[in-house]
């Protein structure tokens, strides 16, 4: 299966799981009395979106390169991302101005039962935030990395929704609104976990310098490629799932133009061999002597 097949089902098992969580939240918080639950039901029904517009992104950005994209439309990926931490953002904002408005309003304390849906949640959302992390990992997808953190965030609000609901279920009057504080918390971390998604997308856009390992990889294959005396600046750009490298090689000088030609095309051809998310090579031949 290829990367793009990963990724794209993943992405259809976080819709589906979201859709079923956001349900299952809503009816409990509302026959629970639990606003912490509605909030968390809110968060997964952006993120049902947000798993849309990672599909969509998913699919768009594996296009092939065509006349007016020769690098392919990876890009698209990291601007999908950020439509992906505006979700986020959004649904901490109605989170914090709800529960808000809970706290200054007496209500009922939520429901003991209430206790054991959040426990099932927090233990589904870690295993889905470890299967698309993994998953992310694997194809180097930045929206997915996101879609991730989505299940992270929503375990992590569902772990705090868990506390401030025992806390006004076990201490009885006075502390009914523990529920709500939970949920305006959970809005905070939320906020916090969407600058962690869009810093790398950012980076990915203005092309940082991220990736020192694979560089390092770039370098031992390098020499191990007969005619190759060194190698000198390699700069490397992510788009999408796939990566662009730049690279100057340094051989004899006493060579002609068609041997160092053919040595790169080597290097190029065993690069992609061995790291096949490379993918193109552009590589600037250097005599030794002017080194």
């Amino acid at each position: 299966m290829s990367n793009k097949e990963k990724a794209i089902s993943t992405t259809y098992l976080s819709i589906l799981g979201n859709i079923a969580l956001a349900l299952c939240k809503g009816i409990a918080g509302y026959f629970g009395n639990s606003y912490a639950l509605i909030a968390d039901a809110i968060e997964s029904t952006t993120d049902v979106f947000a798993s849309v517009l990672v599909l969509f992104g998913l699919k768009y950005s594996s296009r092939p390169a065509d006349e007016n994209h020769p690098y392919g439309h990876g890009k698209a990926e990291a601007l999908v991302t950020f439509a992906v931490v505006g979700f986020l953002v959004i649904s901490a904002t109605v989170i914090a101005y709800e529960s808000i408005g809970h706290i200054r309003t007496p209500h009922k304390v939520p429901e003991k039962f209430t206790l054991f849906v959040l426990g099932g949640i927090v233990i589904i959302k870690e295993i889905f935030y470890r299967i698309v992390s993994k998953k992310s990992d694997e194809t180097n997808s930045s929206s997915l990395k996101a879609d991730a953190w989505h299940h992270r965030s929503d375990a992590i609000t569902s772990a705090l929704a868990f506390i401030g609901i025992s806390i006004a279920i076990f201490m009885g009057p006075g502390y009914e609104t523990a529920d709500d504080w939970a949920a305006l918390l959970a809005s905070g971390i939320i906020v916090y976990n969407s600058w962690l998604i869009f810093r790398p997308a950012l980076g990915e856009i203005l092309d940082e310098h991220f990736y020192d390992d694979l560089i390092v990889k770039i370098r031992d294959i390098s020499l191990t490629i007969e005619g190759v005396i060194d190698t000198e600046k390699c700069h490397v750009r992510k788009t999408g799932m796939t990566y662009f490298v730049d690279l100057h090689l340094t051989v004899n000088g006493q060579i002609s133009v068609s041997e160092g030609h053919e040595i790169a095309h080597r290097l190029k051809d065993t690069l992609q061999q061995h790291l096949p998310e490379i993918a193109d090579v552009l590589i600037h031949v250097e005599p030794d002597d002017l080194v």
